[in-house]
């Protein structure tokens, strides 16, 4: 079997010739796997659940395309209300980077979903499958057989099962659960969009977690490249003692450090670095390095903590700030974006309003008024309750009057109505284009209204003193 060597200059997964190099991560026992595997387990448990939770009637998160509402924990959101979606892509981003400082790349190998499914699914449906990394080295070199074939065909149809599994679960965020199981029992050619959505996904995912896998951190995630950026010399990261380490030797020889060149570390990385080698973009912090070598240390009876968390001024024997500068600045950061992103919530009306003028011609003369015509929208944001509006115009205007919406209108919960809107000035009192003040009150809830300012449109109010119209 061909063994490819760790180096600094090129990933491990890259051989000289430029063809590629297939990683076999040896299975490793300790406390940060077992609290990985906790978490793995609780985040997918996560992502499984949240579409069945319901709150306020609608999944904790369900991103209803169809009919533009969407749902966060009991918030709902028209499609007027996106811009409020800033603040939380940018605060989930922000939080990344506040955590980057502070731990490193802890959510890589913690929390990301391509580590969690591929570490504490695939890899482990692999791992049952065809053995050891030993045995699934020496399958893959392994002329064809029978028996290679049949573990082959097992282990990619369970995870093209999986993986089909994983998109129907993700396509549960967009259609509700009831609904998405009547549409798998109907022909694909009846909802042919979301099953074509669903089943690019499935091949996604498939190629991605069956053969693409570490590339996907390596070459397609630009995080690793960003963390020079994102940490200091005190940021919490995943390293290796020199100064107690080197030079490696063997275990009775007492020239040498604690580390006995075992490549413990090397074999079970999930990217294939040598830790020993310094921090590297492919470190995705999953700390499986620890648990290896704090085992291999626990057997020699020699202190633990050779490969550990700890900043880079922790290694040098320095002390490690955690309250600096750049802390303070991105605390203060994230508490400007809570406030701000509070604020915008909280000021969120439960029902929204939009006027558009007709097609047409802009206005109407006839003997005594002059007419503009609207189409007023009403959306209801409430899962409850009926909402009754009442319209309300205000404008300097004499003999301003209105039609269409002159009594109070009924919005179903999470509907919409249109209302056909026409403005009337008196031609007598006419004096020239003038805004008039659209004010909605909803009178089921008298804690809000809803307010536009349209234009109304007219001709030169000399034509009229010259009776241009009436000719």
């Amino acid at each position: 079997m061909k063994k490819q060597q760790p180096s600094r200059d090129t990933v491990t997964t890259i051989q000289n010739d430029g063809s590629r190099f297939f990683l076999h991560p040896a299975d490793v026992h300790g406390l940060f796997t077992l609290l990985r595997r906790v978490s793995a387990i609780g985040l997918i448990l996560i992502y499984v659940l949240l579409p069945w939770i319901k709150i306020n009637g609608y999944p904790a998160v369900f991103l209803d395309v169809m009919h533009l509402r969407f749902h966060f924990f009991g918030l709902t959101l028209a499609s007027q209300d996106l811009w409020i979606g800033f603040f939380i892509i940018t605060g989930l981003g922000f939080f990344l980077f506040y955590i980057s400082a502070l731990f490193g790349r802890i959510w890589c190998g913690w929390a990301c979903p391509q580590t969690v499914f591929l570490e504490h699914v695939f890899r482990r449906i692999e791992r049952w499958i065809e053995g050891d990394a030993t045995k699934r080295k020496r399958l893959d070199a392994a002329p064809f057989t029978g028996h290679k074939i049949m573990l082959r065909i097992i282990k990619h149809s369970i995870f093209f099962l999986i993986a089909a599994l994983i998109a129907h679960v993700f396509l549960s965020y967009f259609i509700p659960i009831p609904l998405l199981y009547e549409w798998m029992q109907d022909s694909p050619l009846e909802h042919w969009s979301a099953f074509l959505f669903m089943a690019v996904v499935t091949l996604v995912l498939y190629f991605n977690f069956s053969w693409f896998r570490e590339q996907l951190c390596l070459v397609i995630c630009p995080y690793g490249r960003l963390q020079s950026t994102l940490q200091d010399d005190d940021s919490i990261v995943i390293g290796y003692d020199e100064t107690r380490g080197n030079p490696p030797g063997k275990a009775n020889d007492p020239d040498s450090g604690d580390c006995i060149d075992c490549q413990r570390c090397v074999q079970v990385c999930p990217t294939g670095i040598d830790i020993r080698q310094g921090l590297q973009i492919e470190c995705i912090g999953c700390a499986a390095c620890i648990d290896a070598c704090d085992d291999i240390m626990a057997k020699l009876n020699r202190p633990k903590g050779l490969v550990r968390y700890d900043s880079f001024n922790g290694f040098s024997g320095k002390k490690t700030k955690i309250l600096r500068p750049r802390i303070f600045l991105y605390t203060a950061l994230m508490f400007l974006g809570i406030g701000v992103f509070s604020y915008a919530v909280t000021h969120i009306t439960p029902a929204t309003m939009t006027t558009v003028r007709m097609q047409g011609s802009p206005y109407f003369v006839d003997d005594l008024v002059i007419r503009n015509q609207f189409m007023l929208r009403l959306i209801n944001k409430d899962n409850a309750e009926i909402s009754q509006f009442v319209l309300e115009a205000e404008t300097p205007a004499e003999g301003f009057s209105w039609a269409g919406f002159d009594k109070a209108m009924e919005v179903a919960p999470n509907g919409e109505r249109l209302i056909p809107l026409i403005l009337l000035q008196s031609r007598e009192h006419y004096e020239g284009p003038f805004e008039v003040i659209l004010v909605v009150k909803d009178i089921t809830n008298n804690d809000y209204e809803l307010t536009e300012e349209v234009e109304f449109l007219g001709p030169d109010p000399r034509l009229l003193k010259e009776d241009a119209f009436d000719k």
